[in-house]
């Protein structure tokens, strides 16, 4: 196999996930923020929740590098 064409591949999958990654947290953070400012009184409550979303979205971008390493190095 071209070893070119799996760089590529493996550096377009990884700018995908990342920017999906980016775009959720963005828009996560963004409503958390919203609903702050509605009410204060969830801001320990909504924190607990936004940080368990985060982590769930960079665990999917996590993943893609690993795919990403191992098209590259594996093949």
């Amino acid at each position: 196999m071209d070893h070119g064409l799996i760089a590529i591949g493996a550096g377009i999958a990884i700018s995908f996930a990342a920017g999906g990654a980016a775009i959720g947290i963005g828009t996560a953070a963004g409503k958390a923020l919203e609903a702050t400012a509605r009410q204060p009184e969830m801001m320990g409550r909504l924190n607990a929740m936004l940080m368990t979303a985060i982590i769930f979205m960079e665990a999917t971008a996590i993943y893609a590098l690993v795919i990403s390493l191992l098209l590259i190095f594996a093949f």
